[in-house]
């Protein structure tokens, strides 16, 4: 579903780099998935979590000013921000979803999203090797 512009390289090397900016913030938990064959509106989810409030936004903050840092796009929408328990940053072409913990067991998206393939990424590795 990749955008006009927008080529599936990139939009690898953004989640990457969204799932690196989660982690280098403590996120928990960070896990890609390629929902691209699944759904006809985005093709990655970026699901991670916190363990309180304050961290949901800060992990949310990074990840914007990151994927912006290395020429991303910014968020078409941001929901969530006021309550903090489960913040969603819409890039069309991906989504992040920053979960308070309890907040990402209840709806447990990788149990809806199961059928979809999980993207390898790696912490301390450039974003460009991410593999399907």
């Amino acid at each position: 579903m990749a955008s006009e512009g927008a080529t599936l390289d990139a939009i690898r090397y953004w989640v990457t780099t969204a799932a690196r900016a989660a982690s280098a913030k403590k996120a928990e938990k960070t896990i890609v998935l390629d929902v691209g064959d699944l759904l006809s509106i985005t093709d990655a989810f970026v699901i991670t979590s916190a363990s309180n409030r304050r961290q949901v936004l800060t992990i949310a903050d990074e990840v914007e000013a990151q994927v912006k840092d290395v020429g991303g796009p910014s968020p078409i929408r941001v929901e969530g921000l006021t309550d903090a328990q489960w913040v969603l940053l819409d890039y069309g072409d991906f989504v992040v979803h920053v979960f308070l913990d309890e907040v990402r067991r209840y709806y447990d998206l990788e149990r809806l999203w199961a059928d979809a393939p999980v993207l390898e990424w790696d912490e301390g590795v450039a974003a460009a090797a991410v593999v399907e």
